[in-house]
């Protein structure tokens, strides 16, 4: 099992209409295919691991390098399944900015009718959210969030954030099949290639760190403020030394999760208003009145079939593509009624 993150730079072209009506096809016929040749869940399997999902990408024809990857391609799976999801028992909730803020609701909607808990699918997609925005401090600022679920209730997220400095974009995935904890290693592997020391509070290293924490948070507010006040004076010889939290907001939140009382480091990232500075800050007052020092190791640890859609490596090769569709939507129709000679042949692949 592969999930993680992948980093790619960003990227302001789009894809042209012709090219993602092409991508809305093709998209929906792996999709299917998978899911008949295997089942849903190894859809899953395979839409979390970073290095099929790039492939994919660059299958549908585009950019295999681009930030822009991750929302077209999940555009494009959204898309193409939505007139066949309760065929396939896959649901797409979310996508990029205004859209992602619709995903507990989207969840919901679909968990009613088909008689799922929403509210468990609801806290997974908060929750994953929440982590590696504000539990992996690594710069990024999440845009994007799609949250794929099965009939079944397992489930899984790509979700894309954005570093303006670097000018990279990273994406992370999460698989619910094998998941033992939402915020300690949740991510199975890492690949990527911008590397930097960041706060990462769901590392195994941070094990103390987020003990303390939520101890702290449990605390009395003023008696925390007591300690920021005397961190403040020290002098400046440490790595997370200055607060850029004010202290007004921060004894609000305190005051919150005095009075929440979260049993956890997971109950505390979800309380309202718990952000990555208050999560450093946190992690800064542990670290200097009990020594639970917090990790700084950053998580993150193709293939062409018809071109890029800059034309690179080569032009989308229309008539290839239309060839592929077509034969993939002549596959899936005819293993409905008990012809799967093209299926087999396309079985015969994996072992080229």
């Amino acid at each position: 099992m592969r999930t993680g993150t992948a980093d790619l730079p960003l990227h302001h072209g789009r894809a042209p209409k012709w090219l993602f009506n092409k991508m809305v096809r093709l998209a929906g016929a792996i999709i299917e295919a998978i899911v008949i040749e295997q089942d849903r869940h190894e859809f899953l399997r395979r839409v979390s691991d970073p290095f099929w999902f790039q492939a994919f990408g660059s299958v549908l024809g585009f950019d295999w390098h681009s930030s822009g990857l991750t929302t077209t391609v999940c555009g494009a799976m959204k898309e193409g399944t939505k007139h066949i999801s309760h065929d396939l028992g896959l649901y797409f909730c979310g996508g990029k900015g205004g859209a992602s803020r619709k995903t507990p609701r989207q969840i919901q909607e679909v968990a009613d009718t088909i008689s799922l808990d929403g509210d468990r699918l609801i806290h997974a997609s908060k929750t994953s959210a929440k982590v590696d925005n504000s539990c992996v401090q690594d710069g990024y600022n999440l845009y994007h969030h799609l949250f794929i679920f099965t009939s079944d209730g397992d489930w899984s997220v790509v979700q894309q954030g954005m570093n303006p400095d670097n000018r990279y974009a990273r994406r992370y995935h999460w698989l619910s099949l094998g998941l033992e904890s939402y915020v300690n290693e949740p991510h199975a592997a890492i690949c990527c290639d911008q590397k930097q020391d960041s706060l990462n509070m769901v590392a195994a290293d941070s094990s103390a760190s987020r003990t303390s924490v939520t101890g702290i948070a449990r605390d009395r507010p003023d008696k925390t403020i007591m300690e920021v006040e005397k961190i403040l004076k020290m002098p400046d010889r440490h790595p997370l030394l200055t607060l850029d939290i004010s202290p007004k907001y921060f004894h609000k939140i305190l005051l919150r999760t005095y009075e929440r009382s979260p049993a956890d480091f997971e109950e505390l990232i979800g309380v309202a208003g718990v952000g990555p500075k208050t999560i450093r800050a946190l992690a800064l007052i542990g670290e200097l009145l009990y020594g639970t020092r917090p990790s700084f190791r950053d998580p993150a640890r193709y293939s062409f079939a018809h071109g890029g859609k800059d034309g690179f490596p080569y032009p989308v090769d229309k008539s290839t593509y239309n060839q592929s569709i077509a034969y993939l939507e002549s596959a899936i129709k005819r293993s409905k009624i008990g012809e799967n000679d093209k299926m087999k042949a396309l079985r015969k692949l994996v072992y080229l």
